[in-house]
């Protein structure tokens, strides 16, 4: 088989305005396990969207952008139902950035020679396939966006902002998430932003302008995000998976705190996982843990133990569809910077 016979079945994202999930979630309130923390998490999304000073974060972590959710996530901050994101680097770039520049993601299998692949320059993400040669491209398109910037630090939000410039005028595919949010005062940031394709795209940047060459400042990200929890009046989180961005947001109540600004927790909280909380992680620890911390109030939170692709677009769809966002006042908090 050649590279062509692997990569001819592109994933195609849901759309969460083609269907109406109402139903089924309410269906779902009078059942038992994962269906009914599914119509719960749906219910505190609700309040999140009703109580309008509330600013929603979305933590984004995993590979559910690659999966088919990359619209869901999109039309969201579209419709005003995120106000930041914090997310890892490759779902930022290696999956959204990636298919802005017009390159797939392709339907695999898990039980694919992954030998074969690798001699085709194919990477797999568990059953789907991404062409290297076309991740590679990414990576330089970083490299040249980071050549035309002044040399210094900067932190992951402002980067993915010159992303999101960059994308209005050389995108191949529109309405990515990084052009979305940029054109929508919507910041993302990535505190680990160099565990990606930015890291190869930056490495080489540096490699080719040992003097003169820009670097990311996490600390940066740290303070930028704990300014939005200083400065709101509450927060929402709602969290795909776990890891970093998880841990980075939640952090920023304890931030502020140490910055001698007394915040409230999140107050909200939604966080779906299929990590174990048994082993002492669970991703980060369950919500209910998190409180111990400071971190998270544990009036309104839950946990849904569900891979994510499988119940984050029914949650969308019925907020789309139920239409509280509408009546939301914008918060663009990518304005109260000055980068």
């Amino acid at each position: 088989m050649e590279k062509k016979d692997f990569l001819k079945d592109p994933v195609k994202h849901i759309d969460i305005k083609s269907f109406d999930s109402t139903k089924i979630i309410e269906a779902m309130r009078d059942m038992s396990f994962t269906s009914r923390e599914t119509s719960l998490a749906a219910d505190i999304y609700t309040k999140m969207l009703r109580e309008d000073d509330c600013s929603i974060i979305l933590t984004l972590a995993g590979s559910t952008s690659a999966a088919g959710c990359m619209q869901v996530y999109v039309d969201m901050v579209k419709c005003n139902m995120i106000d930041a994101i914090v997310a890892s680097g490759a779902s930022i770039v290696d999956m959204d950035f990636f298919e802005a520049l017009g390159f797939r993601h392709y339907k695999g299998s898990p039980d694919a020679d992954d030998k074969k692949l690798r001699a085709l320059y194919i990477d797999r993400i568990y059953d789907t396939y991404i062409d290297e040669e076309e991740l590679q491209a990414c990576d330089f398109t970083i490299k040249e966006i980071a050549d035309q910037m002044k040399p210094g630090a900067y932190s992951s939000r402002e980067f993915i902002k010159e992303m999101g410039k960059y994308l209005v005028d050389n995108a191949k595919k529109k309405d990515s998430l990084v052009q979305v949010c940029y054109e929508h005062n919507v910041p993302i940031f990535c505190p680990a932003f160099t565990d990606s394709s930015a890291g190869f795209g930056l490495v080489k940047h540096q490699f080719e302008n040992p003097q003169q060459h820009i670097t990311i400042d996490s600390v940066k990200d740290f303070l930028e995000l704990t300014k939005i929890k200083m400065a709101a009046a509450s927060t929402g989180l709602f969290m795909i998976g776990g890891g970093v961005p998880k841990n980075f947001t939640q952090d920023t109540v304890i931030c502020a705190e140490i910055l001698g600004t007394d915040v409230e927790m999140h107050k909200y909280a939604i966080q779906i996982t299929v990590a174990d909380a048994r082993d002492g992680g669970c991703s980060g620890s369950t919500l209910k843990e998190a409180a111990s911390w400071g971190k998270v109030d544990t009036v309104y939170e839950q946990m849904v133990y569900a891979e994510a692709s499988s119940v984050l677009p029914l949650i969308a769809s019925y907020l789309y569809h139920k239409g509280d966002w509408r009546k939301r006042s914008k918060k663009e908090w990518s304005a109260i910077y000055n980068g």
